[in-house]
């Protein structure tokens, strides 16, 4: 089979909190897959991890604004026209028929990026999360034939907002659906269930995510990472952080990232009176992180299902933390469980439950025996199911397909 070319198409690149999509293009470039990116808008954040300068894909962001790009959007939509009339006018009249801005603007999209798709040679393009990026696939393979594939991840199949007659449209017409999770593939199958979707589970480079040793820090650290929003179940954790403290065990806890709710959670804990043992310490590069584990006893993440239908599909830093061997807790939210075995390879509590979410962190914190089997059991399972040079190698296979 020959080496796949692929067009990635992304909402926003890079991207600060995705290190799941770094991971998995430095990896099709190690095995030999020639990737070109093409960004919808630029990176808003100004903080970028080590490992981008690792990769040589070539990266043009689109004209975020039609309006103001309207010369050249003109001109590719001029020569998309000449392509084929009545195929133009049918999917034009298909993107206003939605009544949505947005469907307008990803038609437009659509048009100038397939241009440039068909002038570099590419036929088929992938897509993450099933949202903007894959609406701007949907319409250059309805203006142009351009095959396209996508990774569906958490919020954009699960949230409020997903327009489930267009997720519905992007399943049945996709060369290729991909997913993180079990769960995510069986959900999607409720949607359309004629649809043959691939489960490839996101996965790391256990080169580098490899058990070096632990220098647990004292008192013992009770680690979080994640961006600062609902889904991520921190202020859960806040409140378990304080029935702990009641209760005289001997912690502290640091809750690594950024996001809206970050005032929300500080004031949480000074109401609760818990600024000597819960730390809000602020986002940091994923290199400073494979320090940071080492030092922990365990790492948290409560996640939960937020009031906006949003939630985690299978959270990176738990692959991480258990890669590195470090035990971690969790909540048996969406794939979560097919990670995190409950009572063998970590600890599973109920979402929304910082009852529960203490006593599994004391568990962890006082019994060595559990915690030794925890990290053991955890490598195991990541070792398995979790390692991106065999899980990307199933992508590649995939893409080959699709392009040959």
């Amino acid at each position: 089979m020959t080496t796949p070319r692929v067009a990635y198409i992304l909402k926003m690149y890079p991207r600060f909190s995705e290190t799941f999509i770094l991971n998995e293009l430095l990896e099709l470039e190690r095995q030999g897959v020639e990737v070109r990116i093409f960004s919808l808008k630029k990176p808003d954040d100004g903080r970028f991890h080590a490992e981008l300068s690792r990769l040589k894909a070539r990266v043009t962001y689109l004209p975020e604004s039609p309006m103001l790009a309207s010369r050249a959007y003109y001109e590719a939509h001029r020569q998309v026209y000449r392509w084929d009339q009545s195929r133009y006018l049918a999917v034009l009249g298909k993107a206003l028929s939605r009544r949505r801005r947005a469907a307008v603007k990803r038609f437009l999209q659509a048009g100038y990026l397939a241009l440039q798709l068909r002038q570099e040679g590419f036929s088929h393009v992938h897509a993450h999360f099933a949202s903007s990026a894959t609406a701007v696939a949907f319409y250059a393979y309805q203006l142009a034939g351009i095959s396209y594939s996508f990774t569906a991840h958490a919020k954009d199949i699960y949230s409020d907002e997903v327009n489930i007659r267009s997720l519905k449209e992007y399943l049945a017409s996709a060369r290729l659906v991909v997913t993180v999770s079990d769960y995510n593939r069986d959900y999607l199958k409720s949607i359309h269930a004629d649809v043959h979707i691939e489960r490839v589970y996101n996965g790391l480079d256990l080169k580098l995510y490899s058990p070096n040793g632990s220098a647990p820090d004292t008192p013992p650290l009770v680690l979080a990472v994640g961006r600062l929003v609902e889904k991520k179940g921190f202020d859960d954790l806040v409140r378990a952080c304080d029935l702990l403290r009641r209760e005289g065990c001997y912690f502290r806890c640091r809750i690594v990232g950024k996001g809206p709710i970050e005032a929300e959670l500080q004031a949480l804990t000074q109401k609760l009176g818990l600024q000597e043992y819960v730390e809000l310490a602020g986002p940091m590069p994923r290199e400073a992180l494979l320090h940071e584990y080492p030092k922990a006893s365990l790492v948290a993440a409560p996640c939960v299902i937020g009031s906006d239908g949003n939630r985690d599909g299978l959270p990176t830093v738990l692959i991480e933390a258990m890669a590195l061997g470090v035990p971690v807790v969790s909540t048996d939210v969406t794939g979560i469980p097919e990670l995190v075995q409950d009572g063998h390879s970590g600890l599973l509590t109920p979402q929304r439950d910082p009852r529960a979410l203490a006593d599994a962190i004391r568990r962890v914190l006082e019994d060595q025996a559990l915690s030794s089997a925890l990290r053991q059991a955890g490598r195991e399972r990541v070792e398995r199911h979790f390692d991106i040079r065999q899980n990307v190698r199933r992508l590649r296979t995939l893409f080959g397909e699709v392009t040959a």
